[in-house]
């Protein structure tokens, strides 16, 4: 089936170069085109109707459909800022462009000029005097399917994205309102822009691992920023009072809902305020913000409704963790009393940390998801804190605040150490926590000491995660979406690397191939199971399945892994209790193949079967089973009742309470990840990160089919 749809797409493609040919060889070749006169866009048309009916216009865009109607046509144009019907009929553009016009196909890059006019039906278009062809189209836009949901096909190939969603596009024109509308606020305050360097020997400012490289022309071994506070502060103590630089900045960690290794960073610095001044800066600035670019300050996210109007609420951490743990860290005496709170209450922490550390980790395990409305978290311990000033009532503490909204955190202010002494010594105790193993932790920069010890004055500073605004902004659940180019894994080399590595280690074996199409285990899985809730299941587990085949180089066998993720509980609804008993008699009148049935078997191990995972891909199934269960109860406890929104961590508090989602086997999971030689960790990111890719298609499919 797969082999004949791709002769199918190739005989299509190879038409396409067929059609650019000829054009060419008759004169007609469409890329010796250089310009054309656009004089007006589809929504502007459509807006001042009235006033353009009847007039000349000149559009271009993408063909995005087709009807060829004998002697008269409709075709449908994509420009930036929507679609617009056109009218081309023969009498009016002449008969040999005509004929040209009806060899168009969909993709291709055109220029109507025409005259404004309303159809009988009474849509609003233009009629046809000329048709240009701009650019030939050689490849074929996605089908609906894979075009619209299939999110891994729609971050690796944006251009497409922006193509068959019109969302998408409207996101990413928010997007840059939103940053042109936080500079003209803080040019207005009388803050300057400036650049500083991203290439660094020293990258300082955030707790983030660096990626590193080499310059070659010095022969050195350099950074990419984790921040930009270092350079902005020492333009402070060049008298510059209020600077800020919007720009990317680089850390080495994972990708998850919140994270991309690469992201906008806005920091800014003030002379002669402190962190009371930057609380008031960010609620001014976020409600201006939304209402300039949302027309409003109270924005949806999720099921949550987001009001910036109100004033933000405030409470020292604390505060929180005494209201939303139960725990009160002003009673605690040291370290070793923290630690044994963390050990009553299951928090997990390292040797290293120190009491403030255990605060900060009660704070993210019982706090962090609560903060849905803008709360202001303030006065953080020391230890997590090494670029702020005390509190001068209590040097255990910092002035330091972070914004959270939608249990997020969307910035991170201080008042800003100015004391070379102190801050010395703090950069003395990052280095102690470095040489304990702590990646993140920083090191002293001589030349900022420096700069600190001619003199800075008092100042309040504060970061912001552009992205993370963006998407509370536009009401979008994941990172991804609202960085156009997210970093994504290659999938030639991964796929090429795992195989030398399966190789390396003799895991070599011929690819498995399905006995059955993807259309009749279907068929096949709905002649035994009506209840949605299982066929949702079902098909979750078959996109998780595909994903991982993909993720682990199996390119080769995704059919096969795919379909007996589709299958693995066929006999589930009809049959419960004999449960991976009765799935073997009916796959084999199926005709599905032995390996196809001792594989979907084996992911009952323990429970109903007595077929044990051998393969890598069998591993997988017995561990997804259980675990795709367990996150998508997770997910829709939360309010965007999605997993695009959903992180390791939440999942992992979700999986220590053995009360939710008892069903779901701790056990069989765990069991999981150890014969796949995996940390609990990374088998919870791979699987969300698979359930994510796949989402969107299940819910269409259960919308169609079910």
């Amino acid at each position: 089936m797969a082999e004949v749809q791709n002769q199918d797409i190739n005989q299509l493609l190879k038409v396409r170069r067929e059609k650019l040919a000829a054009l060419q060889e008759n004169g007609k070749d469409p890329f010796q085109i250089t310009k054309y006169n656009v004089t007006r866009h589809s929504q502007e048309i459509k807006d001042d109707f009235e006033a353009l009916e009847g007039q000349q216009v000149s559009i271009a865009g993408r063909v995005m459909s087709k009807r060829i109607m004998g002697k008269a046509s409709f075709c449908n144009v994509q420009d930036l800022q929507g679609d617009i019907q056109s009218y081309v009929a023969r009498d009016s553009i002449g008969e040999e462009a005509y004929a040209d016009f009806k060899k168009y196909d969909v993709g291709d890059i055109v220029g109507i000029e025409g005259e404004v006019f309303r159809t009988r039906t009474g849509e609003k278009s233009i009629h046809a005097h000329k048709v240009t062809l701009l650019s030939k189209s050689l490849q074929i836009l996605p089908e609906k399917y894979h075009g619209l949901v299939n999110t891994d096909i729609r971050y690796r190939q944006r251009y497409t994205d922006l193509i068959m969603n019109e969302d998408v596009k409207k996101t990413f024109v928010a997007r840059s309102k939103i940053i042109s509308s936080i500079r003209r606020y803080l040019d207005g305050q009388g803050f300057l822009e400036v650049e500083t360097p991203m290439l660094v020997s020293n990258a300082g400012g955030a707790a983030a691992r660096p990626f590193e490289t080499h310059y070659n022309a010095l022969d050195e071994d350099v950074k990419l920023r984790i921040s930009l506070e270092l350079y902005l502060k020492r333009l402070i103590v060049g008298g510059m009072e209020r600077v800020y630089e919007i720009g990317r900045v680089f850390r080495n960690e994972g990708l998850d809902a919140r994270h991309n290794p690469e992201f906008t960073l806005m920091e800014l610095y003030q002379a002669y305020t402190d962190y009371y001044g930057m609380m008031e800066l960010t609620e001014n600035m976020f409600r201006h913000v939304a209402e300039e670019v949302c027309g409003t300050t109270t924005v949806p996210y999720g099921e949550a409704m987001i009001d910036l109007g109100q004033p933000f609420a405030r409470m020292t951490m604390v505060e929180a963790v005494k209201q939303y743990a139960g725990v009160d860290f002003d009673t605690v005496k040291d370290t070793a009393e923290a630690k044994k709170l963390a050990d009553e209450k299951g928090v997990h922490y390292e040797d290293r940390h120190k009491k403030g550390d255990i605060l900060n980790l009660f704070f993210e395990e019982y706090v962090e998801e609560h903060l849905v409305q803008p709360t202001f978290i303030m006065d953080h311990p020391i230890e997590i804190s090494p670029l702020t000033k005390k509190k001068p009532e209590n040097p255990e503490y910092v002035e330091r605040f972070e914004l959270f909204i939608t249990g997020r955190e969307m910035c991170n202010a201080y008042s800003e150490l100015n004391d070379p002494i102190d801050q010395r010594e703090r950069f003395r105790a990052q280095e102690e926590a470095l040489a304990a193993g702590d990646e993140e932790a920083n090191t002293t920069d001589e030349d900022f000491m420096n700069a600190l010890e001619i003199g800075m004055p008092p100042t309040g500073g504060i970061g912001y995660g552009i992205d993370r605004l963006v998407m509370l902004l536009t009401n979008s659940p994941a990172i991804r979406d609202v960085l156009l180019f997210p970093t994504m894994k290659s999938l030639e080399k991964g796929q090429e690397k795992k195989a030398a590595d399966r190789e390396k280690n003799g895991k070599t074996q011929v690819a498995k191939q399905s006995s059955i199409t993807r259309e009749q285990a279907w068929d096949l899985l709905q002649k035994y199971n009506k209840e949605p809730f299982h066929l949702q299941h079902a098909l979750t587990v078959e996109g998780v399945m595909r994903w991982f085949a993909k993720e682990l180089g199996y390119t080769a066998e995704e059919d096969f892994w795919g379909i007996t993720g589709l299958l693995h509980d066929i006999d589930f609804e009809l049959y419960p209790e004999e449960h991976c008993k009765k799935a073997p008699e009916l796959l084999r009148e199926a005709g599905v193949s032995e390996d196809m049935i001792y594989a979907i078997c084996s992911h009952g191990y323990g429970m109903c079967s007595e077929e044990e995972p051998k393969l890598e891909m069998e591993k997988v199934l017995y561990a997804a089973d259980e675990l795709t269960g367990l996150i998508w109860s997770c997910a829709l406890m939360r309010p965007s009742k999605s997993t695009m929104d959903m992180e390791v961590k939440s999942l992992k508090k979700k999986f220590k309470d053995k009360k939710f989602a008892a069903g779901c086997s701790r056990e069989t999971i765990s069991q999981g990840a150890e014969r796949l030689g995996w940390e609990l960790d990374e088998l919870f990111d791979k699987t969300i990160l698979a359930m994510r890719s796949c989402e969107a298609a299940v819910a269409e499919a259960m919308g169609q089919d079910a």
